[in-house]
């Protein structure tokens, strides 16, 4: 383990490695929060294997499996001064507040300011003074590594947030110049943009931190069509040929009440930020527009949607479909789109949409009266499916 784990490397992974070894020197799972008891890292101790399940008091699992605790858990936590304390916190058990198991608390801190907790099981006999003592000098080094990260993080945000609101051309160049800046060598390795809509504030002081959500580099919050924000995710790849870093992101963001979440093509470097934002984008309302691609699309797999995404509003909706679209003939609508999906096999769209042939053709031709388009002829077909389509973003 180096001595100073720096915010250049993959962060998420430095926390893991460095929780790991904590536990490893006590004995005992630990965990680590932010000051905000938000989790970013669980050590499984390998000694634990015949811990049962009442070791999970109800405070602990709902820490770990909701990533943060609630209001009243950290004021009570508080109240045993972890917050001004500049060692280990014994703090008993005390069932009535949902703590079975007694803790021990290290406070991580960095330049005498507290940035987060390291928390473990206090268990008989416990650890010695000494290996609490090369426990505390490793949240100094998780301390370094907060201090950091949240510096850059900050200013992150700000700048990814001018990079994807930026004007194509000189203003554009200069944003990504301004993040490339901030990131460092980091700016050089392979990210994927990821877009959660629609996000429920536009206050960027309400958007999850970076630490929270893994594999996350920055975060801001954009406009997302008239009234609306989504959150944009920068997500750092260990190569642009393995998306799961982007799709657990995604997945995680998609708790925080959003509805869709859409990822767009990796990309090496940040040059080409801006294009694949509007992938992300055009990924999202695709799931939106259709359950099968989501919550999370991802943009080399919405088909159509990447043509269709790209046309502004007034040229996607062809007049000859409107017909189609009011409630009156949505049922002739669905069966135009299932025939058309289906390539034309009166057989296959028959059977899913569970009618008899001879009504397909009745419904058909009535497509055809009230479109004026000829279902016989490929263009029509085309002009038809798109329009059909279209109308669902």
């Amino acid at each position: 383990m180096r001595e100073n784990a720096r915010v250049t490397s993959d962060s998420r992974g430095d926390y893991q490695e460095l929780v790991d070894e904590i536990s490893e020197l006590l004995g005992a799972p630990a965990t680590l929060e932010n000051r905000d008891f938000e989790l970013i890292a669980f050590g499984v101790y390998d000694g634990e294997g015949d811990l049962d399940a009442s070791a999970l008091d109800p405070v602990r699992t709902r820490s770990i499996l909701t990533r943060r605790s609630t209001a009243t858990v950290r004021t009570w936590f508080e109240g045993f001064g972890i917050t001004r304390a500049t060692g280990p916190v014994r703090i008993p058990p005390t069932p009535e507040a949902g703590v079975y198991r007694g803790r021990i608390c290290l406070p991580v801190r960095h330049r005498s300011v507290v940035l987060g907790y390291v928390w473990l099981l206090d268990d008989d006999p416990g650890p010695t003074a000494a290996q609490l003592d090369a426990a505390m000098a490793v949240t100094a080094r998780i301390g370094a590594l907060l201090a950091d990260e949240a510096q850059h993080g900050a200013d992150l945000s700000r700048e990814l947030r001018a990079v994807l609101t930026a004007e194509r051309g000189w203003q554009g160049d200069m944003a990504v110049a301004a993040l490339r800046t901030a990131l460092g060598t980091r700016g050089d390795g392979p990210y994927a943009l990821v877009c959660v809509a629609s996000w429920p504030s536009a206050d960027p002081d309400d958007a999850p931190s970076a630490r929270t959500v893994p594999h996350a580099t920055a975060l801001c919050t954009v406009p997302w069509g008239t009234a609306d924000q989504c959150l944009a995710v920068l997500v750092r790849l260990r190569s642009t040929d393995v998306g799961t870093p982007a799709t657990t992101a995604a997945a995680r963001l998609l708790k925080e009440s959003a509805r869709a979440a859409g990822i767009g093509a990796p990309r090496t470097g940040l040059t080409d930020l801006a294009t694949a934002w509007q992938e992300a984008t055009a990924a999202c309302r695709a799931a939106l527009a259709e359950p099968r691609f989501g919550p999370v699309a991802d943009w080399s797999r919405i088909g159509p949607y990447r043509l269709l995404t790209s046309l502004s509003p007034e040229s996607a909706h062809d007049p000859v479909v409107a017909p189609l679209l009011s409630p009156a003939h949505h049922e002739l609508a669905r069966t135009a789109e299932v025939y058309l999906d289906r390539a034309g096999q009166a057989g296959r769209t028959a059977a899913e949409l569970g009618i008899h042939r001879q009504t397909l053709y009745y419904r058909l031709s009535r497509v055809e009266q009230l479109t004026g388009l000829d279902l016989d002829d490929g263009e029509d077909r085309l002009l038809l499916h798109m329009g059909l389509k279209a109308a669902r973003l």
